[in-house]
Order: structure tokens, then C-alpha cells, then sequence
């Protein structure tokens, strides 16, 4: 089944592409992110696009961008997004898959708005419990770091840190291991998912529209 991945530049879509890889029922023909044309960087994220095509190039798979203007109604959002699945459908795509873990809302809101489209709604980490799943991607060789962090649930010091074992361990008890309720956001910089690590700089934290974001640029 020719399948696309909403990509986000995080965590959760780069094991959603680890997960699927695995599956002989599904091909991953390519990577889906929505990029603020005010800003050009990821949607929510705030990763530049520059270290998205680099993910890209390191899965080996094209990249679909849909440049939302700022700000976006959802209105606007609804329309620029259905007329590019109606491309992908008349291109061949069969299904998209999504990183969600346990949000209902969302899972509803994705597959109403796939429904009677042509397009099968996919996703990989459904229900995974969320701490191990953590420890999974950790242990499997993920390497990612916090690109945005809701300062009403983490700590300004969160953002910018790689995602490992000790950030786990230092989460308040609160906040969920893999921030599925968006306390923090993650940019993915390394993975069984990539033919190659990028190498990423983390650079100022700002504040910004009531969020703290790292500024996270590529090495030369």
C-alpha cells in the first residue's frame, strides 16, 4: 500500500517511519510536513527547513511541503490540505500514516477529515504505553532534541536537551514521557530510520507566542 507519513521533524514521525519500514504490507513513498511560510520553518516545531530536507535526504524519500500562511485559519488549512490529498490520490497514494499515541481527538479529527478522500488513515504507534515506547526509541538508537517546550509544564532548561534516558529521568512525574499532551516537541537528528546522522547545532531559546523554542541550525 503506497503510503505517505505526516512528518514533523520529531520523534514521533521518524519512529513512525522505523515502524513502518518494518511492515511488507505498507511502502513509505514519502514525507508530508506543513511549514509557516511566514517563517519558513516546521509547523509548531519551529525546525528550520533546511534541517527537514536534510531528514529527508538521511530517509531517502521526497519531501511534500504545504506552506501554511500565517496566521492560518482553519478554514484555509482544511482547503490547502485537500486539495493536496486529492493530488496525491489521483497520483496512486493509497494511505497516509500519522505518529499519534493516545489522543483521541485528534485520531478522530484525521480520519474524518481522510474519510470518503481515497486515502486510508494509518497509525503505527497507536496506544504504544508511552514509557516504553520512550526507552524503545532511545534504545533503538534515536537521537533527538527538544525544538520547542510549553513552559507551563516543563522547565525553560528542558528545551535544547537531547532525548535521553536522563531527560526521562528528570521529567516531572506530570508530563508525559514522549509529550503527547505537548508539553515539549522534538527534532530528530539521528536513527535506524536514517542512512546518515545530521549534525545539529543547538543554538539560542527564545520565547515566543507563550512557547520556548530552540533555535536548531546543521553544521557545516
Amino acid at each position: 500500500m503506497k503510503t505517505l507519513l505526516s512528518w514533523s521533524s520529531g520523534k514521533d514521525s521518524a519512529w513512525s517511519l522505523h515502524v513502518l519500514k518494518q511492515n511488507p504490507a505498507i511502502e513509505v513513498v514519502g514525507l508530508v510536513t506543513t511549514v509557516n511560510a511566514a517563517f519558513d520553518r516546521v509547523a509548531m516545531h519551529g525546525v528550520r527547513r533546511s534541517i527537514l530536507e536534510a531528514q529527508a535526504r538521511a530517509a531517502g524519500l521526497p519531501l511534500h511541503v504545504i506552506e501554511l500562511p500565517w496566521p492560518c485559519s482553519n478554514d484555509i488549512y482544511a482547503q490547502l490540505m485537500g486539495e493536496f490529498v486529492k493530488a496525491q490520490v489521483a497520483g496512486g497514494i493509497e494511505a497516509m500514516a500519522f505518529g499519534d499515541l493516545f489522543l483521541e481527538d485528534i485520531r478522530a479529527y484525521r480520519e474524518t477529515q481522510l474519510a470518503g478522500t481515497g486515502l486510508q488513515p494509518i497509525f503505527p504507534l497507536w496506544k504504544m504505553p508511552t514509557a516504553q515506547l520512550a526507552r524503545d526509541m532511545i534504545d533503538g538508537g534515536l537521537v533527538t532534541y527538544v525544538a520547542t517546550a510549553d513552559p507551563r509544564c516543563l522547565d525553560r532548561s528542558f528545551a535544547g536537551r537531547r532525548f535521553d534516558a536522563k531527560f526521562l529521568e528528570d521529567l516531572p512525574a506530570s508530563v508525559d514521557p514522549c509529550g503527547e499532551n505537548g508539553e515539549f516537541h522534538t527534532c530528530v537528528a539521528a536513527g535506524p530510520m536514517f542512512s546518515q546522522a545530521l549534525d545539529l547545532h543547538v543554538g539560542d531559546v527564545v520565547e515566543r507566542d507563550g512557547f520556548v523554542f530552540v533555535d536548531l541550525t546543521l553544521r557545516a
